[in-house]
């Protein structure tokens, strides 16, 4: 049991995406913008960080400080929730334009040290010349009034991912899971904050932030959940949103059943790379002499734990998990491979492997991201109670059983590699809250000022994700794909069109002429 219990906190949250109400009568419209927030938000104050996020910056020093934000946007004089937020200063006066707006993904990524990872990955001066970097702990996570549905290390529920579904019982048998979580997290919600996690209310935070650091407009850069965010701050605030750049797009300001499933095609569509460089290595990981044999291979280890889990906890559904995370980026290949061969081999070490860097990253495209949570929760419950709440609030899901189980069908057909997982049953379909508002419709009335950036092999954000969002934000954006395998293709990614082409834009404000794709290196 202990073993198994490690597996299950070592995979929790392995995706970074994912996505409760705010009680406002509708969304955010023209009044909304109009409203003189700097009149209603104490300007800020900085200071130091906390400890742990002093440590996971370094050798980056911010500065951090709080701004009160309402909890509920339709009583703005009630109770009033902390959001913390962390600033790299620009150091170039004379360059400086304004500040860059950072969200790592999630819904439950803390943001407080992203500024410095993306400076370690080598975000380019020019960036942090033109901007303050503003990184932060979205209201319920971290340092941000954090919430909570008490999940513990044995709980069932132990990822962002609906469970490999092997059949119609399995789907049965997960909704006893999934409705017993939404009524726990239901029951530890006794201050009612739950409902108040929402994009649409995280997306005015933004604003009020914006107005506490006395700013006209604000920039922003958002990886994976973060495009949902910045797709919904500049269509709820078009005339405030400065150079919007969404990497990795989920394809709408929230996650719906349909972006969930969209998780299986990017697992086909991403596979074939890491099958290839496998069947290139086979001498020394056996894994198989060409991608079709390496495909055979990943079937016949989780159809043998699906019927046999191994003596230390690994299952059917954690291996494909673990597939999955590891899958995010091309340098954990290796990784991967090797827990393939003790895996294959029922070696009884498996368990020593090591798990995807994703695999802590609660949201985030790096471990690093998430490192800066607060101690008074455990990152795991925090990280999967934002995230449930976030993407249950923001929009109806189906409740009756059947219809999961008519799509896991479906899915189980059309990719059967992880079909069957992302079709399964959440929370959702029991959630204890409607949503208060409709989700944020994307905005095509606007500056021309969003470059979406979308590599065209994404395990959870596939290039359908891009090519949904360019749709809808039509002429306000442009869509620069690239021929690379991994999550997040700026900075994160190697592909040098891709990083050259976005600096290019949030520093000289030269957004693509028409839709751009770059080659791969």
């Amino acid at each position: 049991m202990e073993r198994r219990r490690t597996i299950g906190r070592g995979l929790a949250l392995v995706l970074s995406l994912g996505l409760s109400g705010s009680l406002a009568p509708a969304p955010a419209g023209a009044d909304e913008r109009q409203v003189p927030r700097t009149a209603q938000t104490p300007k800020v104050q900085w200071g130091g960080c906390p400890e742990d996020v002093v440590a996971a910056a370094a050798p980056s020093v911010l500065e951090c400080a709080t701004v009160p934000v309402p909890l509920d946007y339709a009583d703005p004089g009630g109770t009033q929730i902390d959001l913390k937020i962390s600033r790299l200063a620009s150091t170039a006066p004379d360059k400086r334009r304004g500040t860059l707006m950072l969200n790592p993904g999630g819904p439950g990524g803390s943001g407080l040290a992203l500024s410095s990872l993306l400076v370690a990955q080598g975000l380019p001066s020019s960036v942090t010349d033109s901007y303050d970097l503003i990184g932060m702990d979205t209201r319920g996570i971290g340092h941000s009034s954090p919430v909570s549905c008490g999940f513990t290390e044995d709980s069932p529920y132990f990822a962002n991912l609906p469970a490999y579904a092997v059949d119609d019982a399995a789907v049965t048998a997960r909704a006893k899971v999934v409705k017993e979580v939404a009524e726990q997290c239901a029951r530890h919600d006794t201050g009612g904050r739950l409902r108040h996690m929402t994009t649409a209310n995280t997306a005015r935070d933004l604003d009020r932030v914006r107005a506490a650091l006395s700013e006209e407009k604000t920039s922003f850069l958002g990886y994976s959940y973060g495009t949902a965010l910045g797709a919904a701050y500049a269509s709820m605030f078009p005339e405030r949103s400065d150079r919007i750049v969404l990497d990795s797009n989920i394809g709408d300001t929230h996650l719906d059943r349909d972006g969930l499933r969209r998780y299986a095609l990017g697992m086909e569509e991403t596979f074939p790379a890491f099958a290839k460089w496998a069947a290139a290595r086979h001498d020394s990981y056996g894994l198989g002499r060409t991608p079709g044999q390496v495909r055979k291979t990943y079937f016949a280890i989780a159809e043998r734990l699906d019927r046999e889990p191994t003596a230390d906890g690994w299952t059917g559904q954690h291996f494909r998990i673990a597939a999955f995370g590891f899958l995010f980026k091309k340098s954990q290949y290796p990784q991967l491979a090797q827990l393939w061969q003790a895996l294959s081999s029922g070696d009884a070490t498996a368990a020593a492997h090591p798990l995807p860097e994703n695999a802590t990253a609660g949201g985030g495209p790096s471990p690093a991201v998430n490192s800066t949570r607060g101690a008074a929760l455990s990152p795991a419950d925090n990280s999967l109670t934002v995230f449930l709440s976030v993407t249950c609030n923001d929009i109806e899901w189906p409740e009756d059983v059947d219809t999961y189980r008519k799509g896991v069908a479906e899915d189980r057909e059309r990719y059967p590699m992880y079909g069957a997982a992302a079709a399964n049953i959440t929370p959702c379909a029991f959630w204890p809250h409607a949503p208060a508002e409709k989700p944020v419709a994307v905005d095509d009335d606007g500056p021309q000022n969003v470059l979406l950036v979308q590599n065209v092999r994404d395990v959870p954000t596939p290039l359908a994700g891009g090519k949904l969002l360019r749709e809808k934000f039509e002429d306000r954006s442009r869509l620069l794909t690239v021929d690379d395998s991994g999550h997040g293709a700026y900075v994160l990614g190697p592909n040098a069109c891709a990083l050259n082409t976005t600096t290019r834009y949030l520093v000289e404000g030269v957004m693509p002429a028409e839709d751009t794709h770059c080659r791969a290196d």
